[in-house]
């Protein structure tokens, strides 16, 4: 279990977080975290639901221009 203390930060609140947080985390300073509120509390992860999104529209047009893209990279 991990401590944090809530800090102001400007006009918002921020919470600091351990450095073997972020190294399980696999953040550094600048990386944005997702929170999601689950019916346990609060869940931090690095994971963008939006990336994810824009990922597997890219792989889908990826596999269907495969051909002109090799022809693009010449």
């Amino acid at each position: 279990m991990f401590k944090v203390k809530v800090r102001k930060i400007g006009n918002s609140l921020g919470a600091i977080l351990p450095s073997e947080v972020a190294a399980r985390l696999r953040v550094r300073e600048g990386d944005n975290l997702s929170m999601t509120e689950t019916a346990d509390g609060i869940q931090l992860s690095p994971y963008d639901p939006d990336f994810e999104a824009v990922m597997s529209a890219f792989e889908r047009g990826r596999k269907r221009y495969r051909n002109a893209l090799r022809r693009l990279a010449k």
